[in-house]
């Protein structure tokens, strides 16, 4: 253990850097060990990786020292934000920047960053196809990420930018799953129209990334998107009836609709579903399933996730969220 190299990997008892430390832990003679950073070492998942093996730290994003110190000695790091902690695009840019200081400062050779696109790109704030949000964003989970991209090459950190897809997990943890319509039917609904969604298992976005790591220096100042496959709502909505042998639809409905459901984050969810439905064929493009797979052999499809997880779904009869 002492000759390999550390991979520090920033929440490490969430989906996707959860699925990172299993990886390197299910690979036991490979070149990485793994450094799990957590809020909370002590929680039942930490407790978990310490078991498996995983040399677990405690760090939080608000705290630049204490990151310094789970970062020191780290030949790699993955890093990611969660925005729904706080649903504040800022605060994820200053968790952001205290990590650049801390990869920094521990002269990191390999930062994998998870993030995904600044709509505003393509929908700029004076662009009334949606509306904007929170003063200055269209997609704010997506566009505080895509945003600190830049962070990330003017402090000069050797970067791999990963751009993930909607967790299939999703209709488990975050209420994604059918709802019961007002006539007692179940249906997935989404403001999606015809369109694909990129979906991925959030354990296999873990694993993609090792495979990153994997590769040495190949990837560093490129821009990698994983999925496991490109469905429509219908599609999803199929595989969900098979796996279940219960009858789901699909039910479409307009960005706006979607929007006035009024969960917390509904306008956020809802610009974000259009933004994927409108620029379909750039946003599925870039999420390439066969290079996730040559990064992951083990890349789940819909159908292999659904005969593991189908059960754990809710069917459920409140408003759809994400």
């Amino acid at each position: 253990m002492a000759d390999k190299k550390i991979i520090a990997v920033v929440g490490a008892t969430g989906a996707q850097g959860g699925g990172l430390v299993r990886a390197i832990l299910n690979d036991p003679n490979g070149s990485y060990s793994v450094r799990a950073i957590t809020r909370d070492p002590n929680s039942t998942k930490a407790r978990e990786l310490a078991k498996l093996g995983a040399e677990v730290v405690a760090a939080n994003l608000d705290d630049v020292e204490s990151l310094k110190r789970a970062f020191a000695g780290a030949d790699g790091a993955f890093l990611v934000t969660f925005f729904w902690d706080h649903f504040s695009a800022e605060r994820e840019q200053e968790e952001v920047r205290k990590m650049i200081e801390a990869v920094k400062h521990a002269n990191v050779k390999h930062v994998i960053w998870s993030t995904l696109e600044d709509t505003r790109k393509w929908v700029p704030l004076s662009d009334n196809r949606m509306p904007t949000l929170q003063g200055k964003y269209k997609v704010p989970h997506f566009d505080g990420k895509g945003e600190a991209d830049q962070f990330f090459r003017d402090a000069g950190i050797p970067t791999t930018f990963l751009l993930t897809s909607f967790y299939w997990d999703n209709f488990i943890y975050f209420g994604a799953g059918p709802q019961k319509g007002p006539d007692g039917k179940l249906a997935l609904t989404f403001p999606m129209g015809d369109k694909k969604l990129p979906g991925i298992a959030a354990e296999d976005i873990g694993k993609s990334a090792y495979g990153i790591f994997k590769r040495g220096n190949e990837f560093i100042g490129k821009t990698i998107g994983i999925a496991g496959e490109h469905l429509t709502g219908t599609q999803l909505a199929q595989g969900m009836s098979k796996a279940l042998a219960t009858e789901i639809s699909y039910n479409s409905v307009e960005p706006d609709v979607y929007r006035s459901f009024g969960f917390p984050g509904a306008d956020d969810l809802g610009n974000m579903f259009q933004f994927k439905r409108d620029f379909e064929e750039y946003f599925c493009g870039i999420r390439d399933i066969k290079k996730a797979r040559e990064l992951n052999p083990e890349l789940q499809t819909f159908e292999q996730w659904l005969s593991q997880n189908a059960t754990k779904i809710p069917l459920g009869d409140t408003a759809a969220t994400a």
